[in-house]
């Protein structure tokens, strides 16, 4: 299951992480979001122990997604040694996703 990030956990979980991070921006009330939502969900199980892959409620927690300019969601953010590399807008295949983290691990 993809990781519940908050304003709380988003530094140990994904900043000062040794692994590749990939983290869905997204809403409860965001159509598109519910498209990628269980995408990020396989990715999760896919992806164990290789790279963490976690979501943001941007409702719940917007000090995290103003400090990254989330402005359109579903926005998916990937991260590697604390900082962002590679970024998706909209919602996308899951391929997509898969390529963007095969290139990063």
């Amino acid at each position: 299951m993809a990781l519940e990030l908050t304003t709380d956990n988003f530094r140990t979980e994904v900043l000062d992480s040794d692994q590749v991070s990939m983290v869905d921006f997204w809403a409860v009330w965001c159509g598109p979001c519910r498209m990628v939502g269980p995408i990020v969900e396989e990715l999760a199980k896919e992806y164990d122990g290789k790279a963490k892959i976690g979501k943001v409620n941007v409702d719940d927690h917007r000090e995290v997604a103003g400090d990254y300019n989330i402005s359109s969601i579903p926005t998916i953010l990937f991260f590697k040694g604390g900082q962002v590399v590679d970024k998706q807008v909209g919602a996308v295949p899951k391929s997509v996703l898969k390529q963007k983290l095969d290139a990063l691990i």
